[in-house]
């Protein structure tokens, strides 16, 4: 390979680590994206769930006031129509409260997941280019022992399919490790929404 493809190689690879990055960005950005889709979706769930209740509410408070009653008596049927609401819109708001906190956890979980991974693969692209620039150093270096030309085509041929196995190492260790990032950083996400379905189920 000759010097100007070397160091044109060497340019490419790096410039290859911020598109790694940015397609780990735009994972972890689905994964968001899908998660608040399912909070929603839960929230709408428990909604249509506390439907019945207001419901059966608002005909007790019809009947409270369409009976003809002592002022006593219907202020006795107030307090407890109030006090059987109270009970219902606290329980539905803790379940609501351990739903958003258990997502954010989630959401937190995998953030983390993912801005471990993407310093792991930033790592993986900087050893891949370390290894990349020094063979191609040793190359050059070698080049200056030739002595004839079968010398050089013999070098060059050597140095071109270690090359090509190891960039092609590298593509499986890094496509390897973005496929890890990406399961660890969706996991949480994932295990949240089938936990929060299950509870509205």
């Amino acid at each position: 390979m000759a010097p100007r493809k070397v160091v044109v190689k060497a340019i490419a690879m790096r410039e290859a680590a911020p598109a790694v990055d940015e397609a780990a960005t735009g994972v972890l950005a689905d994964a968001a994206a899908q998660t608040y889709a399912e909070y929603d979706a839960a929230v709408a769930q428990a909604a249509e769930e506390a439907a019945p209740a207001v419901s059966s509410a608002i005909a007790d408070a019809v009947k409270i006031f369409a009976a003809p009653a002592s002022v006593a008596d219907m202020q006795e049927k107030v307090r407890a129509m109030l006090e059987k609401g109270l009970i219902e819109t606290r329980a539905t708001y803790s379940k609501a409260k351990t739903a958003a906190d258990e997502a954010s956890n989630a959401v937190e979980t995998s953030f983390a997941n993912a801005k471990s991974g993407i310093v792991e693969i930033n790592v993986k692209a900087l050893e891949a280019l370390r290894a990349s620039a020094d063979a191609n150093f040793d190359f050059l270096k070698s080049i200056f022992n030739v002595t004839s030309a079968s010398d050089f085509v013999s070098l060059q041929t050597e140095f071109t399919r270690k090359q090509v196995e190891l960039l092609t190492g590298q593509t499986k260790e890094l496509g390897a490790l973005a496929q890890k990032v990406a399961n660890d950083t969706v996991e949480p996400l994932k295990a949240q929404a089938a936990k929060t379905f299950k509870i509205a189920v």
